[in-house]
């Protein structure tokens, strides 16, 4: 099962579970998400989602390999899974919290965006390598992470393609609390409960008056991304990358 759903004391926890791809998010995994997303939010019995990952990452990002098959095989191509994820992320309307076990790259580090709390452990890093790709932002990051952190912390996370560990994370703003990896699950789960104890019509109201406001805004910034991303994908830059890539694979 690449994505684990279990349920607590009014919480949803959403384990994604790939462990032995880093938990990267491939067509079956967006969908997955997505659809767990809007059956929490459906679900009066869930107040409060809790998303995290198996072993020893958070998530890596995109699939790389699965992005080089979009671009090489034109049957494959087509709107992304990825595309429903962040619409599910969007509109979900119930507290979402993230806890970062691991390395996040990626959709792993941009998914703090729609976070109404992030926690990460202290052994964490955390990485937007768009430059490095040779490709454009994507979740809306280009507005959420501003709007989070401030323009220069997202100008740097989103320019730089470097990593950024938890202390830095938490100074910027990206994540709420940093925890020691052996409390980190547990310490999440308690600051959910404490919000899943409240009434859940409230909990919605609250998240709609903070969030209502910026979904026009998290539309327009998906949709300029897209259209650079679509340029840029299988362009020169993110087509020696995704090479590099495979060739580092296959050495490995």
């Amino acid at each position: 099962m690449i994505l684990q759903i279990e349920d607590d004391n009014r919480v949803r926890t959403l384990t994604l579970n790939r462990p032995e791809s880093l938990n990267a998010f491939n067509e079956a995994l967006y969908a997955a998400t997505a659809e767990a997303l809007d059956a929490a939010a459906a679900d009066p019995d869930v107040a409060v989602v809790l998303l995290t990952g198996a072993g020893r990452a958070f998530s890596a990002g995109n699939d790389l390999k699965e992005m080089q098959a979009r671009i090489t095989d034109p049957d494959l191509g087509g709107e992304s899974n990825f595309t429903a994820m962040i619409d599910a992320l969007s509109r979900f309307p119930k507290p979402l919290i993230c806890a970062v076990n691991g390395v996040g790259v990626g959709i792993g580090a941009t998914i703090l965006g729609y976070a109404d709390l992030a926690f990460m452990s202290s052994t964490a890093r955390l990485k937007c390598p768009f430059t490095s790709l040779g490709v454009a932002p994507e979740a809306a990051s280009s507005y959420l992470l501003p709007q989070l952190i401030g323009r220069q912390n997202a100008a740097w996370l989103l320019m730089s393609s470097e990593w950024v560990n938890a202390e830095e994370a938490l100074r910027m703003g990206l994540v709420w609390k940093v925890c020691e990896p052996s409390e980190l699950l547990a310490d999440a789960r308690r600051h959910a409960e404490i919000l899943a104890s409240r009434p859940l019509p409230s909990l919605m109201a609250v998240k709609s008056t903070i969030v209502d406001p910026a979904r026009p805004e998290i539309a327009a910034a998906s949709a300029r991304e897209n259209a650079h991303f679509a340029e840029l994908m299988g362009a020169q830059a993110n087509a020696a990358a995704l090479a590099d890539f495979t060739d580092r694979k296959r050495a490995d």
